[in-house]
């Protein structure tokens, strides 16, 4: 078993694996801009879900996006596209949880998946008052890919802190 990553007072580690969220969408009429492309708006309200599903798997509680990060549109998607969003925890804080979302354009006819968007969102766990509380699990990590992406999670904390402090 690999190093377990945890902050005080969890009571059991989840593993990555555990909260794993994958989601299909077919960009419709309603989803698309004057261009017929996807509108950024709509896939970013869709990471957000992914995002929020994630979280609530991995910590059983009500939670709260506090930010996304690292926006990048790698590639347009087109009317009648098959978009795969498929997100993962990659770090877990005290009242905090950072969660990557890849979304992919899918080939239906061959399978291939090409990437479009990739985004890190920090979710906060809330209790029934929105306040934030203890994320009650902490997180094994187990590979040297989330080894390495709870590292990152870790540095894209500090740019946050360091941006906060910087009015932004």
């Amino acid at each position: 078993m690999g190093k377990v990553f945890h902050v005080d007072k969890q009571i059991a580690n989840k593993n990555v694996e555990d909260s794993i969220t994958e989601w299909t969408k077919v960009v419709k009429y309603g989803d698309i801009n004057a261009e017929n492309r996807l509108f950024g708006g709509t896939l970013m309200a869709w990471i957000d879900e992914v995002a929020g599903t994630v979280a609530m798997r991995h910590s059983g509680n009500p939670i709260a996006t506090a930010a996304i990060d690292n926006m990048q549109f790698k590639q347009g998607a087109l009317l009648g596209d098959v978009l795969v969003m498929i997100g993962k925890i990659t770090y877990v804080g005290k009242t905090s949880m950072e969660v990557r979302v890849d979304t992919y354009v899918e080939d239906v006819k061959t399978g291939m998946r090409h990437v479009l968007n990739r985004a890190y969102l920090t979710e906060v766990c809330i209790d029934h008052d929105g306040s934030p509380c203890t994320v009650p699990y902490g997180l094994n990590v187990k590979t040297e890919n989330e080894k390495a992406e709870w590292e990152g999670a870790i540095k894209r904390r500090e740019l946050r802190k360091q941006r906060r402090m910087e009015g932004f």
